[in-house]
């Protein structure tokens, strides 16, 4: 059974950092597609970024220059690096993997940035 746990959320400044990760177990990031998405109250889910089973990584437009994914195959955990956060990433981010064309997701964890 494949099972996704986040954690790394919290409340930080505006301009602040903060790191997520998303310890896998049941399947193998290194062989897996993993994503980041965040929705915030009143809104749809929304991509945040992808990292491939081959290392190539795609991220929103609101993200690219401040955050950054990446996965440890040793630990099977991936990493969302949030920098130069604004009030407007202010949301739950999950993390998913594709998995034999079945897509799992973790529960969530809350990122609040304060202005």
């Amino acid at each position: 059974q494949v099972q996704l746990v986040e954690s790394g959320g919290g409340l930080v400044q505006a301009g602040g950092s903060l790191r997520l990760s998303c310890a896998a177990s049941g399947s193998s990031l290194r062989k897996n597609a993993m994503g980041w998405y965040r929705q915030a109250p009143g809104k749809q889910r929304e991509l945040v970024a992808t990292i491939t089973s081959g290392g190539t990584t795609n991220y929103a437009d609101s993200v690219k220059g401040r955050f950054t994914i990446s996965r440890d195959n040793a630990r099977n955990t991936g990493y969302l690096q949030m920098n130069s956060l604004k009030p407007e990433d202010t949301a739950v981010y999950y993390c998913n993997l594709l998995d034999a064309l079945r897509l799992y997701w973790g529960q969530g964890t809350q990122v609040t940035v304060s202005s």
